[in-house]
């Protein structure tokens, strides 16, 4: 059984931006191990960390980080996939960043996050031997993902990479935010079309984060929108051979 390894920064990340191919996958019979860096939870949050929470209606007193934890096992489930994994590695909120501005320019000289990151990811990788992995490109230029990327770079991993385009980042503007595109602008296109169970399951799995449905889309309504106008069409830079157990369920290499 072919192993796929999904690095996701933040609980939603890979349900949003790979969940139909993620989906397909584990029906062709893979073993498919989702795994979010950003989970741990803070005790008595402050400043710009609770507002994060309070501007989504979540009161101070409620753990914001179990409530993304329990949707993100919700989500996972809607795609038919095992338990995800969860590592209790800080928000950027929790290390320095305190501003929505903040979260989206350069990363603080002192977020020294990257060597535990990389080692964590040496470990799972170790542990996995993944024929595929899937993670960010960090289009939108969180610093979150770009650091998952740095992260994964430096662990030198020698299974081939599908670098998904970090939706919804990918249309909140018609010209998104791309400050690794030299890095990945060598690397081949490749797209992921799902047929309507995928597309299902998908829909299902971005739902399940509620949490984040009036912030990212303004409700549930215009999450089905926007995927209806994806059309289950994902798209990522492969970085390596793909596998040919992956059969249909990639192609268009451009």
């Amino acid at each position: 059984m072919p192993t796929a390894l999904a690095l996701s920064p933040h609980l939603d990340d890979a349900a949003f931006s790979c969940g139909g191919l993620l989906h397909g996958l584990g029906q062709a019979g893979w073993r498919v191990e989702t795994v979010t860096v950003f989970t741990a939870s803070v005790g008595n949050p402050t400043g710009f960390a609770l507002a994060c929470q309070t501007d989504k209606g979540l009161g101070p007193e409620m753990d914001y980080m179990d409530l993304r934890r329990a949707e993100d096992v919700a989500a996972i489930a809607a795609l038919s996939l095992a338990p995800p994994r969860h590592w209790p590695f800080r928000e950027a909120p929790h290390r320095g960043y305190a501003s929505a501005p903040e979260l989206f320019g350069d990363v603080r000289g002192d977020d020294g996050i990257v060597p535990d990151l990389t080692r964590a990811i040496r470990i799972l990788i170790a542990e996995t031997a993944p024929d595929l992995i899937l993670a960010p490109q960090a289009i939108g230029g969180h610093v979150d993902h770009l650091q998952v990327v740095r992260a994964l770079d430096a662990a030198e991993p020698v299974a081939p990479i599908l670098w998904w385009r970090d939706f919804p980042y990918t249309i909140r503007d018609q010209t998104p935010k791309e400050p690794l595109r030299a890095r990945f602008a060598g690397l081949p296109e490749v797209e992921a079309r799902s047929g309507p169970e995928g597309r299902a399951a998908k829909g299902a799995a971005c739902a399940a984060y509620a949490t984040q449905l009036g912030f990212q889309f303004g409700g549930p309504e215009g999450l089905a929108r926007r995927l209806e106008q994806e059309g289950g069409l994902e798209r990522f830079r492969l970085e390596g051979d793909l596998p040919a157990t992956l059969g249909r369920l990639v192609a268009n290499v451009v």
